[in-house]
């Protein structure tokens, strides 16, 4: 950073201090500016007004004692309406945003057009899709304006909870928001709507009487929990996931034919098989390979990959089609699945079973002997599947175990599958996609639905094979509609931002731990910091820390690679029964390729396909919430008769409130507040993701395996609290926090009027004003 020479130079103006900051990014801080631009003392107050105003303003965000230029941006994205302007317009700020990374959310200003389109009218409180425009001269820098393409959600205006009834006829709602736990609600019994004990109900709040619980009217009873035995019941209302179709979209899919030979090629002859879990009841992908006998590829393969043709039965805009965009995705609980599609096509029409003809998309790849895909071409045709294998028995197969079913498909079927698959590991192996080792849990039910124990099923050969020949069957997707030029749905994951590295190098650096990564960030920079620690007791942390710094994989229409998969371009094609965004893909090759009826209209464009994107993101997230939240529950009730308790576990979370605690074996989560660490104040370091006594320097850190108490669970947030009954490591330099990392009492409060940086002084009692404020 050169300064400049003029030591009589004028205050710069706004535009000359971001413009500064965006060609230094993680680099410019008042000191830094104030050289650049020659300022003196008296002038450097001025400066870090400015400074502060315009990260107000969300023109920079804060970093330590850095600014940076804030994240812009996209042109579409889901926003909630937060209130109105001096001129009366609704404001929004993005749905995702983390301050703590991005700086202050940006201010967008709705523009509403005198004729608002149907489904487009908003209110404060709402959910909406917006298409993104910067300033416009009107309002201040640093904000945006949008205009509402579709409405997502409206406000929120009632209480979801269990129905509590008690002896007198009155009754309690016990809420299903975590973040409610403990807060009940009550409700008389002229207020009660006829609701029964167990009953999963939607509360309208009533006026406080000044006294006693707040109390509430029951607008809706939604379910019986006791009837259905389905926690999944409370996530899917919650969440307002879509669980009845409409009659038309049911008739659609009622109506509807087997697809025949007529424009299609026969493949009834290729063996292709499905390989799936054991319980899985749709079948939408199948796999092939037989030895190339080309004789310019010696070695190679043919991979065959057929996708259920689900672009023949929904067609863009009907019923059908309305209804799958508005779903987005399929919803899988331990208990349950909410489909994308109804049953008649998921699991009859457009379900590769064996023996039955049945329409599908389909990718013919040649593999060379190094595992590189050589070429590729699609075909719409009918197929009939020779076989449906799990993983475990396909696997047991080749592994020596055949039972009556793969005996006979072993040599001709499942040999040459492997033969391909081990060709195109080793072509994945030098492209280096991310690796990191984050096991996951299934939860088995009993009949009754209730948790009958939760187990880490063995990642096998057979789930590997599966997944590279989908990620073979996706990029030749994407490649050939780029080729063709025609607008698609990716399948996109950003490299990780320029804070998450930072905040990653320092993390490593408390390790001891060297992180290098100039020039272009790769997967291959990720990879050698988990080689490093593989097999070490540092490992499952590192793990941790390394999938906390990476993006988060979204669709979008326009193309900035798969970070994670290492590749260039990347569209999701191989599941239409239940993502949304395959099925765009599939219209679309049906396009390009004049493959027949079902394509993609010309009406759709980059404009259209990005808005579409941006929802069924959304639902995708909505998704992975509800079945989160849904195993949640089912874990605390699975443990709420073991109260008191002793659990081993391991600290996955570290905030300035307390620990959260991922329990080996179920893998529930719980939370200590950190007020029950003990009688001193703990710091939050940031870089070594920990809190530290400040007296004793006990150090309690992301990843330790920790012994913890069972002090409480609430089964219907899905909440678990836990003591810690683990003493913590000594942190180096008797715990002491570099600057910026602020000391947090035992309340999970920075203590007001106090300096950011901590120092190791002794807990004092709190003031009693400062005691009042905190009853307040």
């Amino acid at each position: 950073m050169k300064k400049k020479s003029n030591a009589t130079a004028a205050f710069p103006d706004r535009e000359s201090i971001v413009a500064f900051v965006t060609a230094h990014p993680g680099e410019a801080g008042t000191r830094e500016l104030a050289r650049h631009f020659g300022l003196k003392n008296e002038a450097r107050a001025a400066l870090r007004r400015i400074l502060a105003e315009l990260a107000d303003e969300g023109v920079i965000a804060r970093e330590g004692r850095k600014v940076r230029e804030a994240k812009s941006l996209p042109p579409t994205l889901v926003a909630d309406i937060t209130g109105r302007d001096t001129d009366g317009e609704l404001v929004a700020s993005p749905a995702e945003w983390l301050e703590e990374v991005d700086g202050p959310a940006p201010v967008i200003h709705i523009h509403t057009p005198r004729k608002p389109k149907p489904g487009t009218v908003a209110g404060v409180g709402d959910r909406a899709l917006l298409r993104i425009e910067t300033g416009d001269g009107k309002h201040a820098r640093g904000t945006y304006s949008g205009r509402i393409i579709k409405l997502l959600d409206k406000a929120a205006h009632r209480v979801l909870g269990i129905f509590r009834s008690l002896p007198n006829g009155d009754g309690r709602l016990i809420p299903i928001d975590k973040k409610q736990a403990g807060r009940e609600l009550a409700i008389a019994a002229a207020f009660s709507g006829g609701a029964q004990d167990g009953d999963l109900i939607s509360v309208e709040l009533m006026r406080g009487r000044g006294y006693g619980p707040p109390s509430g009217k029951v607008k809706e009873r939604l379910g019986s929990l006791k009837t259905e035995k389905a926690v999944s019941l409370i996530a899917i209302h919650a969440h307002d996931i879509p669980q009845e179709f409409p009659p038309d979209a049911l008739r659609e899919a009622e109506n509807a034919k087997p697809a025949t030979l007529k424009g299609r090629e026969d493949w009834r002859d290729v063996p292709l098989v499905t390989i799936d879990p054991p319980d899985a009841k749709d079948h939408d992908d199948a796999v092939h390979a037989e030895p190339d006998s080309d004789p310019h590829n010696k070695g190679g393969f043919i991979v065959h990959v057929a996708i259920a043709d689900v672009a023949f039965y929904v067609r863009p805009d009907s019923p059908l089609d309305r209804e799958a965009l508005r779903r987005g995705n399929s919803v899988y609980f331990p208990d349950r699945v909410v489909p994308m599609l109804p049953e008649r096509i998921s699991n009859d029409l457009c379900s590769l079973k064996p023996g039955e003809a049945r329409g599908a998309l389909a990718v013919r790849m040649v593999i060379d002997r190094t595992g590189r895909k050589r070429a590729h071409t699609f075909h719409r045709v009918l197929m009939r599947s020779a076989a449906k294998l799990s993983y475990a028995q396909a696997q047991a197969a080749i592994d020596g175990r055949p039972d009556d079913i793969t005996a006979p498909l072993l040599d001709p079927i499942l040999k040459p599958l492997w033969t391909a698959y081990h060709l195109v590991k080793r072509a994945r192996d030098e492209r280096d996609p991310l690796e990191l080792e984050l096991p996951e849990r299934k939860i088995l039910l009993k009949p009754d639905g209730t948790v009958d124990r939760v187990v880490t099923p063995e990642r096998l050969d057979a789930h590997r094979l599966i997944e590279e020949c989908m990620i073979l069957a996706n990029v030749a997707a994407a490649e050939t509609l780029e080729k063709q030029a025609l607008p698609l749905i990716y399948r996109v994951h950003d490299e990780p931002t320029v804070e998450k590295v930072h905040n990653l190098r320092e993390f490593l650096r408390t390790l001891d731990m060297p992180f290098s990564a100039t020039g272009a960030l790769r997967p291959a920079v990720f990879n050698r910091i988990l080689a490093q620690v593989k097999g070490r007791d540092a490992e499952s942390l590192v793990n941790e820390v390394v999938l906390r710094s990476q993006a988060q994989a979204e669709y979008s229409a326009e193309n900035y690679g798969h970070f994670g998969l290492n590749l260039r371009r990347y569209a999701h094609f191989t599941s239409p029964i239940r993502r949304y965004a395959d099925l765009i893909v599939h219209r679309a090759l049906i396009r390009a390729l004049g493959l027949g009826e079902g394509a993609l209209p010309d009406t759709e464009t980059l404009e259209t396909l990005n808005e579409v994107a941006a929802a069924i993101s959304l639902t995708e997230r909505r998704a992975m919430k509800a079945e989160r939240e849904t195993a949640d529950r089912l874990i605390a009730h699975f443990l709420a008769d073991r109260i008191g308790a002793i659990f081993e576990g391991r600290i996955s979370g570290v905030t300035r409130a307390g620990l959260f605690v991922k329990l080996a074996g179920t893998g529930a989560d719980g939370f200590i507040p950190i007020r029950t660490l003990g009688s001193e104040y703990y710091n939050y370091d940031e870089a070594r993701h920990a809190l530290i006594g400040s007296r004793s320097g006990a150090m309690h850190r992301l990843g330790d395996v920790v012994q913890v108490r069972l002090v409480e669970a609430a089964p219907v947030a899905g909440a678990l609290r836990f003591e810690l009954l683990s003493e913590g490591a000594t942190a180096p330099r008797g715990g002491r926090p570099r600057d910026g990392r602020k000391r947090v009492p035992p309340t999970g409060q920075t203590r007001p009027g106090r300096d950011k940086t901590a120092s190791n002084t002794k807990a004092r009692k709190p003031s009693r004003k400062a005691r009042k404020s905190r009853k307040g």
